[in-house]
């Protein structure tokens, strides 16, 4: 079976003449949610599914994804780990701190991370960094996927806590949780606008592009945080 890796511990299966995304298996024989498990070569392959992952589908948009093997990353918006289980896979010598904000889709993420040591799960609001400032180091990456109004000032707010300079930031802007009526192409500039000049850091906007047909009025958005070395 051929396999390619795409980004750093992202393959891409060739199953049949069908394209597959698939991260190698931390956990050999366990399924995190019912995704399937492939074998290959003696390494143990698990689909990666973008319609339910805003990565994924960042992944086959051919986004430049910066994530290492050793990387450290907090992801805002957890959820019960979908995504979260692939970053794992990834993450062989790296750390994922894990934020979500209901109870009771944080009781599936522990049971997750039970098995998988390298996610640190943290139930807190993502609007309030300082909540879990005693908790989270420096990261090299910021992910935040959540359905609120500010998405971009929860980003920013993160990033000042926790973000190393020049760090990435990875964004999955929702447009219909900003507001349900305005045109999604409008909100995402204007979210856009917010990073690159409406705060007290900027960022440099690397790469953004909507995550159809994976996900309706959904921007993916990468940024690297500016720094004027010369201060």
């Amino acid at each position: 079976m051929p396999v390619r890796e795409l980004s750093s511990g992202i393959y891409e299966l060739d199953i049949d003449d069908r394209m597959i995304l698939a991260t190698k298996n931390m956990i050999p024989g366990t399924s995190v949610y019912g995704e399937r498990l492939i074998t290959d070569d003696g390494i143990e392959y698990r689909q990666w599914d973008p319609s339910r992952s805003k990565l994924g589908a960042m992944v086959l948009k051919n986004f430049d994804i910066p994530l290492e093997t050793d990387s450290t990353v907090l992801y805002l918006g957890a959820a019960s780990g979908t995504t979260v289980s692939h970053v794992s896979d990834i993450l062989t010598d790296g750390l994922v701190y894990a934020v979500e904000f209901s109870p009771r889709t944080m009781r599936d993420l522990i049971q997750l991370c039970d098995q998988r040591p390298n996610i640190i799960p943290i139930l807190a609001d993502a609007n309030k960094p300082q909540s879990y400032a005693h908790i989270v180091e420096k990261v090299d990456v910021v992910f935040q996927d959540v359905a609120q109004p500010n998405q971009a000032e929860i980003a920013v707010f993160n990033s000042k806590y926790f973000l190393e300079e020049h760090g990435h930031l990875m964004l999955s802007i929702k447009s219909r949780s900003i507001d349900t009526v305005a045109s999604p192409k409008k909100i995402f500039k204007e979210e856009v606008r917010k990073l690159e000049s409406g705060f007290d850091i900027e960022f440099e906007v690397l790469e953004r592009k909507e995550l159809e047909p994976f996900h309706e009025d959904h921007l993916g958005l990468v940024a690297q945080m500016f720094v004027d070395d010369e201060e």
